[in-house]
Order: C-alpha cells, then structure tokens, then sequence
C-alpha cells in the first residue's frame, strides 16, 4: 500500500475510534437493519467478517443484545429474546476454544435468522450451523486448548456429578485436553459452566436432555484414555487389544454399553457386502484411528443435536407472516504454521463472503450507474471470483478433485491427490506447489513436499495435504455406529440411527467437503435474497492487548478486504437509490398533484413531488427505471416531510371518524329513544286497561253478590252467622300464618326482630312462636360451631355470668376473645423450666401487681393459672415465689369499677392461707377470673364465691385489714390505682 494511503487510513482509523466505539458502530448497524426491516419491509442480513480473533463473536453479542433492548415488552416476547440471547453460551461452551490467537475462538460457521412479526416484535428464530472443526476434539497445536466445555466441565461440576460421570477434577488427567494449558487468562471455567447450566434451562433442555448431554460429553473424553495395545493373532497378524479394560467399563456402564462388544467395534472391522460378511482386525494404529474417529463423531453430532434443539425452542410457526434479520458470524480467515483441511474450508467460506461483498458493494453498484446512464468514472478493485473458481468448480475445482480421488477405485492417497492438482493447476496464476515452483525455476524454502498454496484475497496460505483424504472421507466404522446405537442412553442412540440395523445401507455418506459446499451455497442464496449490511472486524495487534494498534497490519486487512475502495466508490456514488414506482409509492403523499391519485407515469410523478419541493437538481439524478440521490440529508429532509404529512393525514382520518362516529351514535340514540317511547306508551296503555277491567270485574261481582243475597236472604238460616264467622277466622289465621312464613327475619341468632301480630287475639301464638324461632336459631348456630368455638362461647358465658351488670369493665371484655398467654411464654425458656407436668396446661399467663402487706406498694409479679394451681413468679428472677392450690382459695372480692382490682382469700387451714389472702392487680381481671372460676368447678366441684363490692377485709397474717375502693376526681385518670395506708387495719385504694 503506498504511504499516502496508509496516512489517510491512520486518521480515519483514529477518528473512528475516538467517535465510535466499537459497541456504538455495532449498535448503530443494528439499528439501521432493523429500523430497515420494520419500517421499509426488507429482510435485513448483518455479516460480520474478519480475521480470527477480530472480535466477530462480541460484534454478535452487541446485535442480539441490541435487538433485544430495541424490541417491544410483554412476557412471551421477553421469553423469546431470552431464548435468543441464551442461545450464545450453550454455542460458545459446545463451539468455541482458545486458540494461538483468539482465547474465544468460535470453531463453527453461525448464521441465525432471527423472525419478526409486523410490530418488530421477535418470534423467534432459526439457527444454521457450519463445519465444526471436530478434529480439535482429540488433537490440538501448542498453546490452544480443546472445546470450553470439557474445562467447563471438569472445573464447574460437582464433587456428586463428577462421580456419576466417572471423571476425576485435574485436566491433566486426559490424553485428549492439552496439559501444557488449562487455564485461559480472564475466563472462569466453573461460572462459565453454571452459566451454561442456567441458559440451557432457560431455552427449555429438561433436567434429563442436560444430564444425557454432560453424558456424552464425559464419553468423548473417557475415549481418549482407552489405551490400545499391540496383539497378534493365531496366524500371526497384527491385531490390537485394550490394555486396560477398566475406561471402557466404566463408559459402558455410564451409557448403557456391552463392554465386550464396545472393545470388539474398537479392536476389529467388519466388511459387508451383497453376499458375505468378514470380520478384520485392526492393528495399533488402526485402532487408534476408529476411537479418535468415534469420538470426533460423537461430539460433532452432539453439537449438531444442540443446535437443532436449540431451534426447536425458539422456532415460530409456520402460518405466522413474518420477516427476517439474519446475523452471521463465521469463522474468521485462518493463517496458521501448519494449515489442514479444515482451514482450506474455512478460507474457502471467506472467499465467499468477501466475493458477495465485491459483487455487492463494489461490482453491482458500479455496474448499476452504468445500467441507469449516470455518468460514472469506474473504481478498479480486485475481483476474487477466479480464487472462488479455482476451489469450487464442479468439474475441474480443488473440492471436486479431492471428491474424485476419494471415490476413485485403486491406491489412493494424500500424494496421488496432490499430483493430480500439480497436473490440473500448474499454470494457475493462484496455485503453487513445489512442482510448479521447480517449474518455473524458483526456489522456496517454505514450501514442503506435501503442501500446496493458494494466493487468497487475504495473502497467501501454505496447506499441507496430509489427511485431507481422511478427513474429508469422514469414515466412521460401521461396527461402532451399530454399537453406540445399542446404548441405553436415549440421546447417544439418536445420534447413530445408521446403526438401527432395519436401517442399514451401504450406500457411500456424501464427503465433507461436498456437504460443506453445498451449505456455503445455500448460505450465499441466502444473502443474496436479504439486503446486506457488513461489520467488518479489524483485529488491531497480534496479541491481544486493548487499546494497541499496529497500523501494518491494520492496514493490510483494510487493504484486502477492499474498504478503501469501497470508501471510493461510496464517496463518488449515491448514499440513496430507489425505483421510481416503489419512490412515488412512498412519497407520493408530500405533493397535492399526486396525492391521492396520480394517472401519469412513474418518473413524472416523481419529478413533480421533487419540483414542488425545491429540491436542488445537484443533489438528484434520473436514471432511466431509478432516481438516485447523493446526499443523505436530501432523504432525510424527504423522511421529516412524509412524517410530517402522514400526521396531517392522521390527524384528519381521525377527525372524520370521530365525526362519523357520533353521527352513528346519535342515530343509535335516536332510534332507541323512539323504540323506548313506544313500547312505553304501548305499556302504559295496557297497564290502564287492566286497571279498568278489573274495576269492572268488582263492580260486577259486587251487583251479583248483592242480587244474590236479596233473592236467597229468606233461606239463610239462625246459625249462618257462626260458620261465617268460624270461616273468616280461619282464613284470617292461615293468612297470618303463611304472611309469617313469607316475612321470617334472618337466621343471624342477634337478630330479635319479630313481625308484630296483625290482630291482638294472636299475641300469645305469636310470642310463642316467637321464642320456638329462636330457640331453633340457637340450636342451628350451636350445631355449626367447631368444639374450639364452643369452648371460647363457655368461657364468655362464664364470664357473662359472673360479671355482666356488675363490673363497669365487662362490657369493653366481651369482643376481645381470650388469649390466655400474654408474656411469650413458648418463647420464654426459663419460664418453661418453671412449667411442671404436674400442674398441668397453662389456662392464663400474664403479670400482674401484688399489692405488699407491710406498706401498700406494689410489685411485678407473673401469674400462671393452671388447672390446679395460681403459681406467682418472680418477674426479675423467674423464681417461683408462691404457689397456691385452687382447693386454698375461699373466695375472691372484686370492686364494681374499671379497674383490675381484685383479692384472693385463702382458707386459713393451707400451708399457703397461713400468710393471708394476696391483694393483685390485673389488666385482664374478666379472663383471669373466669378461668379460675371454672377451673375451681371442675378440680374441686364447688362454685367459688364471688362478691363484688367497695369494701372487703383482707387477712394480713394474724390481722385483717379494711380495704376501702373510691371513685377519684374525673379529670385526674390516668389508668393507675392508687393505695394509700391509713394505720394498721385500713387501706383505702383510689381508681
């Protein structure tokens, strides 16, 4: 590249870095193709191409979770995004690994088509995977590792699912992971794994499908540790065996195998043909091949049963209309010291897509202005289609001789298929080998016997042909397909079903290379079908380190991949270009000579909408079927003009339809008024007519009665009068009754409301019925009651009974139910030590205030009544203080007001009596009472007496005292009693 070119490069690159990040370019193309497909009905492609290591996989991550943000809200449309957007770290796990240059290097070509529905709204999508470069699995170079999710695995399982798997924690331990590197810088294998777990729960794998999938995975590297060793047969030819049978016991046992014939599918082949069947042994390195063979087959079907059950979560139906945005991201371009089949495909694939970009962006533009008659001066660029050629042509293509030389009878190998290619390309100005090289007298030291070089868009790449035969062969021994598919395990099954025998065919499997070219054209038909958009990845350094730019080989990318001349091209050409019916379609509305109908021709219409609008004719140019238009401020002037119209019309469309609307509306109204009005007339007429026949029918009926009577008087007899009379009586009595019946008051047993009778000789009936109703109330609502409800009703009745019309604080009682424990006393471990099995429940539990006997003070006290026992605690110690028998207590005294007052007397033959009856106070006096009322009744079958009164003795020891309760001034309550001692013998309380 001459140095002027890299220069204005070099300040590009800074000014695109400095106002662009790389998040906001990839943002800012996301919203392009999507703004793109919603608004103007395109399907939209995003290609993301560049080397490996160039940031394609990020650049992907940034289009889901952008249109992800973008889209609408709703709970199935945010399970589908979720889905999408969770589909990335089951790929990466299962597809990417480190390589030389990329420490999450995606190892598969991704394309996923992601389906909209007229909203913009994700219905889903439809992933397509590409040729996962499953030689990885059981080699790898210096310096990379094998796929994530073996690291993931072994350092995110735990202690429980590494037993069940049968595999130990150290990496080192398995022949097929790279033991120099376990570990990647900035990755966490065991939070990548659990991330994994999660995603693949959240697309919808079952417990089962997760469990059957990190079952397979653990087979893949069981594998590589079965160990194969020499043995001889009886005839003295090679053979092979299992040195230590232990590995392929216990993957059988994990999967459900026949150890003795998964050991005789890996140690021997057998040839079917039409007529017989040979068995053959394999030798070492035989052997070696079918287990690596068998273990590159497993994973690649695997990864291919992931994705397509990935996209069975996330497919839409198949009537829903729907479009498109596909997102690519596959493999970048490969340059490596030692280049394989597999790097041959994957440029291969980057050929394809660099020739759809020229033919897109370069080619068929340039061509287009040509077509139009738009003056034009041609942008030479270089055209890769001969590279394209000279790999996948049909009849005379590398691809194509590879596929001759692996069907071909005869001796085939690496060698006779590069031969054939140093015959067929010798004069090939892309293709050079050693043979051409001696040809033409130069002298290459890099070039190997074995190896042949393409001169790619992106530089020249050596391949060496070694195992390209295989490889693209693709071979996998019938007898391991037959044995994993006798597998218990139903997901391993799946992935053989050639090994079904009913299924059994000996027809060849296409080769690799035939089936990844048909993928790449399919993919390319695709592209082609959907309007392209590119981020082109450049990878900065060579080591990847943030923030350093080696403008070399920035500037070599930019060179091969064409952007400077795309940058020319784009500078000279059209930023707009449209048709001119799909152009008049769309802004047709700006101009009142073609809006709403326009009868003359396309490209009239179009130079009228423009003329009307002052548009300058620098900026515009017709073509002769398109109008091109060179600055995109002209397009987006022409876009604020259309939105702003299309309001105009809004608003309009919206103001006769309203006017319509309520001229309907009145209509309605007016109808149903008129139908209103007559049925009501019609109805009022035939309410007067009824009326009036039935004034007729009695003035009727009264003269024929009166006519009857006057002709029939002189038959009545002296005792007429007392069977009318008995007559009307009962009819009086049944109309009483049956009214009775028809105007019952509720069942609510509160109610004690009573239709009164309509005549005094009922009053006794009715007061009889009356309680007969209410007495079956009763009956009813004590029927429904649960045996807890029935207690708390005794307790109240109790209560009821002892202090209703004699305690000022009764009434405020009576809608609080009892609670009985009102100090924790579950929750209180000392006071539970404090509870004997002796006393029995706990009834109430509160604290109280014990009144001294020496100077009328009181003191905290806890209170437990049981079914036996008043035990009062200490309240600082939790030391029980007194416990007094109910068979001791002789009565208790109660003052009339709202205070909670109250004396225990005590007999004076107790142990307890001896000291005198105690003075306490209560806040819950109604409770406490009554539970001890009803427990002295049922321990000792006696009524405890009660008295409620002002003044009441209480026995101090050997003295009683004269306890006197006063009424204090109203204004001076506060809740408080007051005790005052007036000499030995009285004690007056103020409440």
């Amino acid at each position: 590249m001459p140095p002027c070119q890299i220069g204005i490069l070099s300040a590009i690159l800074q000014r695109t870095v400095t106002l662009h990040p790389s998040s906001s370019v990839g943002y800012a193309l996301a919203n392009v193709a999507y703004q793109s497909l919603r608004f103007q009905d395109q399907d939209q492609c995003i290609l993301i191409t560049g080397e490996s290591g160039a940031g394609k996989t990020e650049a992907s991550k940034l289009v889901m979770s952008y249109v992800a943000a973008v889209c609408g809200k709703g709970e199935q449309v945010n399970s589908v995004k979720e889905q999408l957007l969770q589909s990335n770290p089951v790929l990466e796990a299962f597809g990417n690994a480190k390589t030389i240059r990329n420490n999450n290097s995606s190892r598969f070509g991704k394309y996923m088509d992601i389906e909209f529905d007229f909203k913009g709204s994700p219905l889903g999508g439809v992933i397509t995977n590409y040729l996962l470069e499953k030689s990885r699995v059981v080699k790898q170079l210096k310096g990379e590792r094998n796929f994530h999710i073996f690291y993931q695995l072994l350092a995110g399982a735990d202690a429980q699912l590494l037993k069940a798997l049968k595999l130990e924690k150290e990496a080192s331990g398995y022949a097929y992971l790279n033991k120099d590197v376990s570990g990647v810088d900035g990755m966490g294998d065991a939070s990548n794994f659990k991330a994994m777990q999660n995603a693949m729960t959240v697309i919808g794998f079952s417990e089962e499908e997760i469990r059957q999938v990190l079952e397979v995975t653990a087979l893949v590297l069981k594998l590589g540790n079965v160990e194969l060793s020499d043995e001889f047969q009886a005839n003295g030819t090679p053979a092979s065996g299992i040195s230590d049978g232990r590995g392929v016991r216990e993957i059988s046992e994990m999967v459900g195998l026949n150890s003795e014939e998964l050991e005789r599918a890996l140690c021997s082949r057998t040839m079917e043909t039409a007529k017989e069947k040979v068995v053959t042994a394999l030798n070492v390195i035989q052997a070696q091949y079918a287990r690596d063979a068998l273990a590159k087959n497993i994973y690649s079907r695997l990864f291919n049963w992931i994705v397509k059950r990935i996209n069975e979560s996330i497919k839409v139906g198949t009537g829903e209309k729907k479009k498109v945005m596909g997102v690519l991201d596959i493999y970048g371009f490969e340059i490596l010291e030692e280049n394989s089949f597999e790097q041959f495909v994957i440029n291969y694939c980057n050929e394809k897509l660099q020739q759809v970009f020229i033919e897109i962006t370069l080619k068929e533009e340039q061509e287009e202005y040509e077509r139009e008659g738009i003056p034009w001066e041609k942008v030479d660029y270089f055209d890769n289609g001969i590279i394209c050629n000279l790999i996948e042509h049909n009849q005379r293509g590398i691809l194509a001789m590879l596929d001759e030389e692996c069907l071909r009878p005869g001796v085939v190998s690496d060698s006779t298929f590069l031969a054939k290619l140093n015959q067929l390309f010798h004069k090939h100005a892309y293709y050079e080998s050693k043979v051409t090289q001696n040809a033409q007298r130069q002298y290459d030291h890099s070039m190997g016997l074995s190896c042949f070089r393409i001169c790619h868009y992106a530089g020249k790449v050596t391949y060496n042909v070694n195992s390209f035969i295989d490889k693209n062969n693709d071979l996998l021994f019938r007898d391991l397909s037959q044995a994993m598919w006798k597998a218990q395990n139903s997901l391993l099954r799946s992935l053989f079903p050639e090994g079904d025998p009913k299924q059994a065919s000996l027809k060849r499997p296409p080769t690799a290379g035939a089936q990844f070219k048909s993928s790449v054209a399919i993919l390319m038909k695709s592209l082609y079908s959907k309007n392209p958009n590119y981020i082109r990845c450049i990878k900065p350094n060579e080591h990847q380190q943030p923030g350093r730019f080696s403008w070399e080989l920035v500037a070599t990318q930019a060179q091969y991949l064409g952007l400077l001349e795309n940058v020319r091209v784009r500078r000279a050409g059209y930023a707009f270009r449209q048709g001119y019916g799909s152009f008049l379609e769309r802004y047709r509305l700006l101009s009142r000579t073609t809006w709403p109908h326009w009868n003359g021709g396309d490209r009239e219409g179009v130079e009228k909408i423009l003329w009307e609008l002052s548009r300058s004719s620098e900026d515009v140019t017709f073509g002769k079927t398109k109008i091109f238009i060179k600055s995109p401020k002209t397009l987006f002037y022409l876009e604020e003009q259309r939105r702003l119209r299309i309001q105009q019309l809004a608003t309009l469309i919206q103001k006769i339809y309203r006017g319509w609307r309520c001229r309907i509306h009145y209509q309605q109204m007016r109808k149903s008024q008129i139908l209103i009005s007559s049925w009501f007339r019609g109805n009022r007429q035939k309410k007067r007519y009824g009326k009036i026949k039935a004034s007729v029918l009695l003035i009727q009926a009264f003269v024929r009665g009166w006519k009857a009577r006057k002709d029939y008087r002189k038959y009545f007899r002296s005792g007429a009068a007392l069977t009318l009379a008995d007559f009307i009586y009962k009819s009086i009595a049944q109309k009483f009754l049956l009214g009775l019946k028809n105007n019952l008051p509720s069942t609510n047993i509160l109610d004690k409301r009573w239709p009164a009778a309509p005549y005094k000789c009922f009053n006794t009936a009715n007061q009889e019925l009356r309680r007969l109703f209410h007495q079956w109330k009763c009956k009813k609502f004590w029927d429904q009651l649960s045996p807890k409800q029935v207690e708390i009703l005794r307790e109240k009745l109790c209560a009821s009974e002892l202090f209703k019309g004699k305690k000022a604080a009764y009434p405020q009682s009576v809608p609080i139910p009892f609670r009985g424990d009102y100090i924790g006393l579950q929750e209180n471990p000392k006071l539970q030590k404090l509870k004997s099995t002796e006393h029995g429940p706990v009834l109430v539990a509160e604290t109280v205030k014990k009144v001294n006997r020496g100077d009328g003070k009181t003191s905290s006290r806890i209170l437990l009544l049981t079914k036996r026992h008043v035990i009062l605690i200490d309240a600082k110690k939790y030391q029980a203080k007194t416990v007094i028998g109910l068979e001791s207590v002789a009565g208790v005294s109660v003052t009339s007001f709202t205070d909670g007052l109250f004396c225990l007397h005590l007999s004076e033959i107790s142990s307890v009596g001896s000291k005198g009856d105690f003075l306490l106070v209560s806040e819950h006096v109604i409770e406490l009472l009554s539970q001890m009322y009803r427990s002295v009744l049922d321990t000792t079958q006696r009524q405890l007496p009660f008295t409620v009164t002002e003044q009441f003795s209480v026995r101090f020891k050997e003295s009683n005292v004269a306890v006197k309760v006063i009424q204090g001034p109203p204004g001076n309550r506060n809740g408080k009693l007051s005790f005052k001692k007036k000499g030995n013998s009285s004690l007056e309380v103020t409440v």
